[in-house]
Formats: structure tokens, sequence, C-alpha cells
């Protein structure tokens, strides 16, 4: 019992010191995510409603993929001329409006058009958010107010496939592209009543006069977006090759794929916040948190080829979400760090193409490649890839260590 409370003492204390407006901004992320139910189902819905090949949903998948780097790149240039109140307004209403529209489309080409389109208004949203992150939390809470943002993106998340689920077998996947539009415009509601609009911060070093870094020629941050993209183009299986594994070889049904799914959210909610504090505490450094994420994600796939059993699609998800929580906060975090004397808007900008070139790649390298070789030997290819993101991570941590060499003499 003495152990209990203070483990609930540990995970309240998590959260301390996080403005009033962080966690406005993580209900409005709430609402947004708790109807995120198109995008888990869509590899589903593309082969079993609308007839397509695995082939076709991979260039589906990469048309989303296109729309979010565009929409990324877009969203980072609006939100340093018009500021991040602005663009994540208009990412919600554009995208709500987009996603119930999304249900009266047929056909391959229009589908894949459409996708693009749907994507590049909802992933406007992600950079601005960022910045906002940034402006209402200081240095020393960037990694818990992400953190925080992340789990309502979570909780929202593990409802939401859940829900979509029982939402297919009642009423059709219609319901969900309305669903996915009615809580993005409700977001926007929200957002618009409650948040309130700060100054970000002059990003010119005022010690120096040097202009404000531009991302592009920031060494280190392009080798560390580099190593982003691959790692997310295999944990990105999870949410677009897995599924198909999971009812083709285990013969899941939708409502179990989505009680799966939902168990990433769930995991991350409940022992994320903890687990970045502890790793903050104990002052870990970013470059071996992200190591050893990086290695349990690889061993996420290492698991699935150990047994038949559907106990090891349990432990292969826990795995990669142990992984997922100590990769993309402190991923955030030194995304942050790098920003701090160059246009915020450019830097998480870039930050969040990286995410979207891995959908570009990931979804189709991940499809053809089961089409072609089969689930097993799909597995090795990723598992092989984020043993070669570690090698890069150790590498860019050698960079970095000489990058600070001259200020330390």
């Amino acid at each position: 019992m003495a152990f209990l409370t203070r483990a609930c003492h540990y995970y309240v204390g998590s959260f301390a010191g996080l403005s009033r407006a962080v966690w406005l901004l993580a209900a409005i992320t709430f609402v947004n995510r708790a109807g995120t139910m198109v995008v888990p189902f869509l590899s589903l819905y593309l082969t079993r409603d609308q007839g397509f090949s695995l082939g076709q949903v991979g260039w589906v998948m990469s048309s989303f993929g296109a729309g979010s780097v565009l929409g990324s790149w877009l969203g980072g240039r609006l939100t340093d001329r018009l500021g991040y109140r602005t663009v994540m307004l208009g990412a919600l209403v554009s995208s709500g409006v987009a996603f119930i529209l999304l249900q009266f489309i047929h056909g391959y080409a229009a589908f894949c058009a459409a996708i693009l389109v749907l994507t590049l208004l909802s992933d406007a949203f992600r950079p601005a958010m960022f910045v906002a992150i940034g402006a209402f939390a200081g240095p020393e809470h960037r990694t818990r107010a992400v953190t925080l943002v992340r789990l309502a993106i979570n909780l929202g998340f593990s409802l939401g496939p859940a829900l979509g689920g029982a939402i297919i077998l009642w009423w059709g996947y219609a319901g969900l592209f309305w669903i996915d539009g009615l809580t993005c415009l409700a977001a926007a509601v929200l957002m618009w009543c409650a948040l309130p609009s700060v100054q970000v911060r002059t990003t010119a070093d005022t010690t120096t006069g040097a202009p404000p870094r531009s991302p592009y020629s920031d060494m280190p941050y392009l080798w560390f977006i580099t190593i982003t993209a691959l790692v997310s183009v295999s944990f990105l299986q999870y949410f677009s090759t897995m599924p198909l594994y999971y009812r083709d070889v285990h013969g899941l049904d939708e409502p179990a794929i989505g009680l799966l799914l939902g168990f990433n959210g769930l995991l991350i909610f409940l022992l994320e916040m903890p687990l970045v504090r502890f790793c903050e505490d104990r002052r870990f450094g970013h470059m071996d948190i992200l190591v050893a994420s990086t290695v349990l994600i690889a061993l996420s796939f290492v698991v699935l080829q150990l047994s038949g059993l559907a106990f090891v699609l349990w432990a292969g998800m826990a795995l990669l979400t142990v992984g997922e929580m100590l990769n993309f906060p402190f991923s955030n975090r030194f995304a942050y760090d790098r920003a701090d004397r160059g246009n915020p808007g450019a830097y998480m900008g870039l930050f969040t193409i990286a995410w979207a070139v891995a959908h570009i790649i990931g979804h189709t390298l991940g499809l053809q490649l089961v089409a072609r070789m089969g689930y097993e030997d799909t597995w090795h290819v990723f598992t092989g890839l984020l043993v070669l993101c570690i090698a890069l991570l150790l590498l860019l941590k050698r960079m970095l260590l000489r990058e600070r060499a001259p200020a330390s003499m």
C-alpha cells in the first residue's frame, strides 16, 4: 500500500510546474485525437471496402506522407509569419471538413489526391503546436510539456481505435470519417474559446548579434533529422503493415486489432510522464536515451519471430511503446535545443517533415516488402534498419562532442 501511495505521488509530481496554457493545449489535442479513427483503419478500409491492392494502398499512404511533408513545411513557414494560433485554427477547421468529405471519394487516383490534400491541411497544425508548446513552457519544462501533449495524443489514440473497431461493426466505415471530422471542429472551438495567445520570443542570439540560424545549415540537426526519419519508417509499420499482419497471420478482427493498437496509447498515458521524469532526475544523456529507445523498437520486431502465439503481439507492442516513450519526448527536446538561435517554425517544421518523409517511404516500403517477401523477412529488414540507426546515433553523439569541444577549452 505504501509503495502504491509513493507511486501515485511520483506520478502526480511529474506534472508539477506546467502552465495552465500547456494543459489547455493538451485538452485541445485530446479532443482532436479522440476522434482518430480513419488513419489506423485506412489500410483495412482500402483493401476490404474499396478493393485496392496492397501496392495501391502503399501509394495512397505515400500520398499521405507527401501531403504531410508539404503541410509541415507550409505550417512552419506560416507559423513564423502569422503566428501559431492562426495556423492551428485554420488547420483544425479545414482538416475537419476534409475528413468528412473523404468518405465520398472513390477511385484510386482520386483517393490519392484527396489524402494528399487532407494531410497537407491537417499536418500544418503540427509545427504550430510545437511552437505553441515552446511559447507556453520554459526550457526547464520543455520535455515534460511535450510529454503532456503526447499523453493527450495517446490517450485520445487509445480511445479512437478501440471505439473505431466497434463503430465499423455498428455503422460501417462512414462513421469513422464523420467522427474524425467533427472532433477536429470541436477542437477548433475549444481552442478559439480557451487558449490564450502569447508572443513567441525573438530567436536571434542577443549575445553575439548573430542572425537566426537556419535548420538547413545546422549539420548535426540535419543528421538527427535523417535518423529520426529512418526510425520513424520502422515505427510506422505498427500502424500500417502490422494491422494486416494481425489479420492475415493471427486471424484478429477489427475490434481485436483496435484493442491492440489502443494498448499502445494506454501504456503511454500510464507510464510516459514518470519515465521522462525518472530520466531527467537521473540526468541521462539525451543521445544515450535515444540509442536505448531504438534498441527497444528493434526488439519489438525480433520478438514477433519467436513464437506463433498471440502473446508475442502484446510483447512486441509493449517493447515498441517503451521505445516510443523514450524516443519521441527526447527527440523533441533535442529539436527545441537546436532551435534556440533559429526560427522556431522552420526548425519544428523540419522536425515534422522527418515524420512526413517516413510516411512517404515507410508505408509503401513495408507493404511492397510484404507482397514480395512475406511478413517474417519484412521484420528482418526493419530490424536491420534500426541497427543502422543505432550506429548513426552513436556517430551523432561523437559529432556533438566535437562540436562542444572548442567551447570547453
